[in-house]
């Protein structure tokens, strides 16, 4: 999309306007501002006089209902920080749900349903989301061949290595089969998990672990991320005793720990998302296989998360691997927002800090741009933002950030404290 374009005189005028803004690939804005998206999905429109449109797309029920609707709120206050401009266009924004009751997660039905909208929806230049990479799995090729685009994605949370480069656990054709145009369009401001596996392992040498029970939830990120994590272990010498799929509908896990404490594992790694009955898994684990062994989990299973709430003691010294750096670490532009969001919504979620981050990207990448949706995708791989919230911040060809430190928190009491950050090397990278 390009700024707005008024037709002086006459129809005539009016339709050489519109021959020539198909033509050169122009999206006329609306004189009246962004045109909603559908009320079945999205919230009511912010700053509904904008220019433009930039949606959320998070799974806004279920057990991380708590976590996603603090991201859109850090969505917002960086929008509003910036006066709702990017340059010299106004934005608008709408958080859009991924996710159904039924499921009490995102749902692929109205994951697709929400792409259809954005594509469709001719005052939306850009998305930010999603927090599962299934979830992207459906919406980035979609807006690659989305009218005047591909539009914009850049996600705060999506870490399945497939999404953007190949590599050890990435299925075939990926990721070329989510950029059917050939043009990238899709970011990320966490590391990948091919990092946050090695990561993982690295902290299981360092936790004495030489046998290690992997299990997954069987979706894109749980089995990519539990994959990685096998990989990297292996070539630390660390002994995989197992490698299977937990059902997140089940009552009970007592037959699966039965399986672990056979195998003599002395760390199980959790690869996977929360889920319904995620606090259940961790205490059937626990109270089946010695309390000495070491429960590891991405960042499926985020450190405020009622999951961990609900596990109670079982989850006490366990840990949560997540991408980036922990509020603690961060200065100048990250101090600020973190000190301000507490103040006005409550201590920021790791993932609100990379919602916020993402937001300022692109933000960035809007005000670069020329106002059409292809322009803003190609600004976005250009994006360089300097002492940001997260520090430096760009991408690679790829689409994935260029620096790449992972936070290990460990549960302690209610909390879940910095234990240490690990930022694993290349080579062990590769292996993963």
């Amino acid at each position: 999309m390009k700024k707005r374009i008024y037709a002086g005189v006459g129809a005539s005028v009016g339709l050489a306007v519109v021959a020539l803004a198909v033509t050169v690939g122009v999206a006329i804005a609306h004189s009246s501002g962004a045109t909603p998206l559908p009320a079945s999905s999205c919230s009511a429109i912010q700053n509904g006089s904008g220019q433009y449109l930039i949606a959320s797309d998070l799974p806004l029920q279920g057990s991380g209902r708590t976590q996603t609707i603090q991201m859109t709120k850090a969505i917002a206050y960086i929008l509003k920080q910036h006066n709702w401009k990017a340059g010299k266009y106004s934005l608008a924004y709408q958080s859009c749900d991924d996710a159904t009751a039924q499921a009490g997660k995102w749902d692929s039905g109205k994951t697709s349903a929400n792409a259809n909208a954005y594509a469709q929806d001719s005052s939306l230049i850009g998305v930010i989301g999603t927090f599962n990479s299934g979830a992207a799995e459906i919406i980035v090729p979609v807006l690659n061949r989305a009218p005047n685009g591909p539009v914009a994605m850049i996600s705060p949370a999506n870490t399945y290595v497939g999404l953007t480069h190949g590599g050890p656990g990435t299925a075939a054709g990926e990721p070329g089969k989510y950029y059917p145009t050939g043009k990238r369009n899709y970011a990320r401001v966490v590391a990948a998990d091919d990092f946050q596996g090695a990561a993982d392992a690295l902290l299981a040498q360092s936790l004495g672990v030489k046998k290690v029970f992997i299990l997954n939830d069987k979706e894109a990120y749980g089995l990519g991320v539990a994959t990685n994590f096998r990989n990297a272990a292996t070539k630390l010498g660390i002994k995989t005793v197992g490698f299977t799929a937990w059902d997140g509908k089940a009552s009970s896990y007592e037959a699966l720990a039965v399986k672990i404490k056979a195998s003599g594992a002395q760390g199980v790694f959790l690869g996977g998302l929360i889920c319904e009955n995620g606090g259940k898994l961790i205490k059937d684990i626990r109270a089946g296989v010695a309390s000495s062994v070491k429960i590891m989990m991405p960042d499926g299973f985020t450190p405020a998360s009622a999951t961990i709430k609900e596990a109670g003691s079982a989850a006490q010294g366990a840990t949560i691997s997540v991408a980036g750096l922990p509020n603690s670490a961060l200065k100048g532009a990250g101090k600020k927002f973190v000190s301000g969001f507490t103040k006005a919504v409550g201590v920021p979620d790791p993932y609100s800090v990379y919602a916020a981050q993402a937001t300022e990207a692109m933000v960035q990448a809007i005000s670069q741009s020329n106002g059409t949706r292809a322009d803003v995708a190609k600004q976005l791989f250009k994006v360089h933002l300097k002492n940001s919230i997260l520090g430096n911040l760009s991408f690679n060809a790829n689409g994935d950030v260029t620096s790449n430190p992972v936070t290990i928190y460990r549960v302690k009491g209610k909390n879940a404290p910095t234990f240490k950050v690990i930022t694993p090397p290349k080579s062990l990278v590769k292996s993963a």
